[in-house]
């Protein structure tokens, strides 16, 4: 067990329940021996950069196991070694009820982190919603959709991100499609046999076939939880959840007093950006100091959600905690969008979109997911909407004003890199040593009535 690990620990991040071997990695296909690892410790030679790291990541509604994600991004890591001229080691992760933790120990030239990676589960929550059956999931999905449009968020939608609009009814459009087909071949099995009964019962078994045949090929059903669960999140979350909110507060509380580590990122993507917003008013409420004292905290939201649900009119408790996040001086809170990722809201201030008293916060950076791929492996993922909403939380090919794993695992603090112009492109020099500067003050980058928005 690494010296960040056992910090963590003593903090109170969770407990050691599953050992296993150590992973190591290096650039191409060098390999430490199992049981040797970089010294965690090492004098760091860029004062105020960060050396040690406690990374919170909070995922979208998808329902991958803490065992899956480990490996995904275990995997991606090969990406961020090749581009960033970094040596990587992983160890063996450690699972509770609550998620998973690991350690990433990451050399670059002339610099050294210890991550303790802590991934939030809710994949369980999810498993609650796809245990039902077919019909009823899509049923349930068919009525959050349109609580969703009655309730504003549908109008919203339209004047802030058309094409989020598209994504939310596009489940919405192919359900109805297919209830019309049904119908359809229902009223003409009774006109060609006479019988209304046999029409009827026909256009049951039509509606029956579409939705255990294409309705589940499309991912409606999944699409349908999601939308499920984010009406159920406005009225009552699930128990489950909350709770498991309330521990993550605590933790991050906790570790933010003991000053064991440089920095404090609870990272949120998709829906999960939500939750992370959540988390962070939580232990705002525990310690309204947090972020000031002891370790600094940066609050991270990428290809997100956050309005998906805020538009709602019904969203009243997740507007104050967007409203109390953005007010406090700390932590630091930046957003990352994209405009090819149709399941978030690009060029979007989510504050002054919710109808919110415009604070300066969150810094909005505005990023271009073509810039971190390689141009053939981009134009083949251009047309999977999904891949292109995961690669917030993957590894690039190129360096990139966003980069997932920098943000993770870098020497330079996320309130440095959200604030330089090309973010970790700007960091850093061709040989991978970071080029050292004077860190942006808070105004250089978030002045101003509303959130300041920047491009790259």
């Amino acid at each position: 067990m690494g010296p960040a690990t056992q910090r963590a620990q003593d903090a109170g991040l969770g407990a050691e329940t599953t050992a296993g071997p150590r992973v190591a990695h290096a650039v191409e296909t060098s390999a430490r021996p199992d049981g040797e690892r970089p010294a965690a410790e090492r004098a760091h030679p860029l004062g105020g950069r960060v050396g040690r790291r406690l990374f919170v990541h909070i995922g979208g509604f998808d329902p991958e196991t803490p065992e899956r994600v480990h490996a995904r991004l275990v995997r991606e890591l090969a990406r961020f070694r090749r581009t960033w001229s970094t040596l990587t080691w992983t160890s063996a992760p450690r699972y509770d009820a609550d998620g998973a933790a690991w350690t990433v120990e990451t050399t670059g030239r002339d610099w050294h982190v210890s991550t303790l990676v802590r991934f939030v589960r809710w994949d369980d929550v999810m498993a609650d919603y796809a245990r039902r059956p077919l019909w009823l999931r899509t049923a349930r999905g068919v009525v959050a959709g349109l609580d969703f449009a009655a309730g504003g968020a549908l109008k919203g939608y339209l004047r802030t991100n058309w094409r989020y609009a598209l994504f939310f009814l596009y489940p919405l459009v192919v359900v109805a499609a297919f209830l019309a087909l049904a119908v359809y071949a229902g009223a003409a099995v009774a006109a060609l046999t006479g019988w209304t009964a046999v029409g009827a019962l026909a256009a049951v078994v039509g509606v029956g076939l579409l939705i255990y045949g294409p309705v589940r090929w499309l991912h409606l059903p999944l699409a349908s939880d999601d939308w499920t669960f984010a009406r159920d999140y406005i009225r009552r979350p699930p128990p489950t959840l909350t709770d498991r909110l309330d521990r993550l507060a605590a933790d991050i509380v906790a570790a933010t007093r003991t000053g064991e580590v440089d920095e404090i990122v609870v990272l949120g993507h998709s829906l999960g950006a939500v939750l992370a917003v959540d988390v962070v008013e939580r232990a705002l409420r525990l310690d309204p100091e947090l972020g000031r004292g002891g370790s600094p905290v940066a609050l991270v939201t990428v290809g997100s959600s956050i309005l998906k649900i805020a538009l709602h009119r019904g969203a009243v408790r997740l507007r104050a905690a967007l409203s109390r996040v953005a007010a406090a001086p700390a932590p630091f809170w930046v957003e990352y969008q994209a405009l090819v990722d149709i399941m978030n809201f690009y060029k979007t201030d989510p504050i002054a979109a919710s109808g919110l008293p415009p604070s300066g916060r969150p810094l909005v950076r505005i990023v271009r997911i073509s810039k971190m791929l390689d141009p053939d492996y981009y134009r083949r993922i251009k047309g999977r909407f999904f891949r292109l909403h995961c690669q917030f939380v993957s590894g690039n090919d190129r360096r990139a004003a966003y980069d997932y794993f920098v943000l993770a695992c870098g020497p330079v603090a996320v309130r440095e890199l959200a604030c330089l112009p090309e973010g970790p492109a700007s960091a850093f020099a061709a040989d991978g040593s970071p080029i050292d500067r004077s860190a942006p003050s808070a105004a250089t980058c978030a002045t101003g009535a509303g959130s300041t928005m920047m491009s790259a």
